[in-house]
Order: C-alpha cells, then sequence, then structure tokens
C-alpha cells in the first residue's frame, strides 16, 4: 500500500523576538517534508492564519514557531478550536514549558534536579530592580544566572560571577522586565552545557544521544553562539561518562513526562562531575525546538538514526494518525 501524501501548513513567525529562527526552522522542516513526498505549504503566524487554515484543507499542521504565541499554548488552543491535528505538545504542556517560573516548581514537586531558584514579579517604582537583586543574591549568594520566564534562544540571559557587582544584578534584573513579567533567577550551576532531545514513538519517549554545546568566543550558548555561523560547537553524542549519559536521559524523559509533553522536545542541563552533589542541573523543556537540518534536535534525531527528512515525515505521520483533539458530546440539560 502507497504511503499517503499529506497536505501539511507549517505555520512560522509570529509576534516574537524568535521569530526570524521559527522561519530558518520552517525552511528546513518544509523542504524535509517536500524531500518525504508530503505537500508542505509555509504559513505566517499572523491575523490571517485562522482563516487561512479553515480554507486550507489542510492535513495536519507543523508548528514550527519559537516564544510567544506560538510556542506558549496559544497557538496550539487556536488548532484546537479549528478541530485539527498537528504536531507537538498539547495547549497545556506548551505553557508549562514555557513559563520557566512554573515548570520549575513542577520539577521540584516531581524530584528533578533543579537548581535553587526564584521568581521575581515586575515591580515598579524606584528601587524595585534593586530589591530584587537584593533578595535574589541574598537567598541564592552572588553568582546567579537571571533569565526571562518565557523567552527562549538564551535572549535576555545574565550570568553573574560570584565577583559581579550588585549593580550588574539590579541590571540584569531590569533588563529581563522589559521583556517579561517575571523574571527568574537561578543559583549559578557550573559545568558543561548539554542538550537532550526526547523523542515519541509507539513505545513512548526515548531520549535521543545527549549533545555537549561548547562556546568558545562566548561567555555562554547566547543568542549569537546559536545562531552566528561558526560561533558554537555541537559534539554528539556528548563526550560524558555512561552514568552521566544515562542521567541526562532520564531526567530528560521524565521533564518531558512531568509537562505533559507529546511528540518532542529538547531538554537543557548544565553537567558537572560525577562526584559533584549535583552533578546534573535540570536547565529548562523546548517544546519546539529549532528544526534547521544544523539544529540541535535534528542533529541527535540523525546520530540516533533518523535523518531529517525521515524525523519529519514521521512526525506529521504520527500526528496525522492521532488526528484532532477528540471531543466531548454536549449533555442535554435536566427536565
Amino acid at each position: 500500500m502507497a504511503k499517503s501524501r499529506l497536505s501539511v501548513a507549517v505555520v512560522q513567525g509570529g509576534p516574537s523576538t524568535e521569530a526570524e529562527v521559527s522561519r530558518a526552522s520552517a525552511d528546513g522542516v518544509a523542504r524535509a517534508l517536500a524531500e518525504a513526498g508530503h505537500r508542505p505549504v509555509r504559513l505566517e503566524l499572523d491575523g490571517f492564519l485562522a482563516e487561512s487554515l479553515r480554507t486550507g484543507g489542510y492535513d495536519v499542521v507543523f508548528p514550527v514557531v519559537h516564544g510567544a504565541v506560538g510556542e506558549d499554548g496559544s497557538l496550539q488552543g487556536l488548532l484546537e478550536v479549528l478541530d485539527l491535528a498537528y504536531v507537538g505538545s498539547g495547549v497545556l504542556a506548551s505553557a508549562l514549558a514555557m513559563h520557566k517560573r512554573v515548570a520549575r516548581v513542577l520539577f521540584e514537586r516531581a524530584g528533578l534536579p533543579v537548581a535553587p531558584g526564584l521568581a521575581l514579579p515586575r515591580a515598579g517604582g524606584p528601587g524595585a530592580a534593586r530589591a530584587a537583586a537584593e533578595r535574589a543574591r541574598s537567598e541564592l549568594g552572588p553568582a546567579i544566572v537571571v533569565k526571562p520566564s518565557s523567552h527562549g534562544s538564551a535572549i535576555g540571559v545574565t550570568r553573574l560571577e560570584g565577583d559581579a557587582p550588585l549593580a550588574d544584578a539590579i541590571a540584569a534584573i531590569d533588563a529581563v522586565w522589559q521583556l517579561d513579567d517575571f523574571a527568574v533567577a537561578e543559583q549559578f550551576a557550573r559545568g558543561r552545557e548539554v542538550t537532550c532531545g526526547v523523542l515519541e514513538g509507539d513505545s513512548g519517549p526515548v531520549a535521543l544521544p545527549p549533545t555537549e554545546i561548547q562556546s568558545p568566543h562566548d561567555p555562554f550558548y547566547t543568542f549569537a553562539a546559536r545562531y552566528a555561523p561558526g560561533r558554537s560547537v555541537h559534539i554528539c553524542p556528548a563526550n560524558l561518562p555512561a552514568s552521566l549519559v544515562q542521567r541526562v536521559q532520564e531526567v530528560a524523559v521524565a521533564a518531558h513526562v512531568t509537562l505533559g509533553c507529546r511528540d518532542l522536545s529538547r531538554v537543557d542541563f548544565v553537567v558537572g562531575s560525577e562526584g559533584d552533589e549535583r552533578p546534573v542541573t535540570l536547565l529548562e523543556v523546548n517544546t519546539l525546538p529549532g528544526m534547521t537540518s544544523t539544529s540541535l534536535f535534528p542533529e541527535a534525531a540523525a546520530v540516533h538514526g533518523l535523518a531529517m527528512q525521515r524525523l519529519c515525515d514521521a512526525l506529521v505521520t504520527r500526528a496525522h494518525a492521532r488526528g484532532p483533539a477528540s471531543r466531548a458530546q454536549p449533555q442535554a440539560l435536566p427536565r
């Protein structure tokens, strides 16, 4: 029996700081789907999207979006209303993963290894950022990481060493408040930057080989290190002891399951040494990881044995077979 050719709406862009990253990913996904024999159409995440999806007759939607509106459950809610099958996590898991201040609470309750941290809600008035910085340093120590609760691609992230002056912490928090209603401050976890993809199949979620990320020209895996040519090095599989590889993969799957993710995710870590008190520190879960041919998730999938074409084909085929979300039948009012 010949394999079904699917009409796939590849959704990209949107009102996000990561819109251009999304469009690059969408280009890679569309090309891979076309090579697999499907019929991809790229659609922009804008005010016309609902009508385009409603009238387009698409078999499945592949969201390839990052950041606000696309990755936080908003787009997923629209797809649910339109009764469309789509790739990736549903509304709740997307929202939970996007909001790091909420996700870390769930990770802590699940016993997963997160760094001590706190959420700092945006406050107005003179001295608000100073008060927040003083609280963060008092509770977490002088070496902290400050980041927006609901942005990705390292946008707005500042790492502060122990000798950084208080003024730097104040500036970092104030900068995040320009982007987000909440700043998240976490104790600085030292070690190697590692990420691990999770891919679901018929037998459940499976961890891909972990990847170590090196950024020799940047202090960490910054926005520039992620997307400027030659600014980072991906080592997959990561050169880690077997025990740490196993732990990273276990935590990656557990984080995916804790948030209720579906189909795919990429889980970020800081990995220290085997003898450390906390050798593996969970940072965050990305429900829609980058999908260019050189992005971390497709690279790891290729090492796992799934080239980009097969990966994208498997994702849309699975979503199409699953179909739209099940609908409850309306109940008649009692007489």
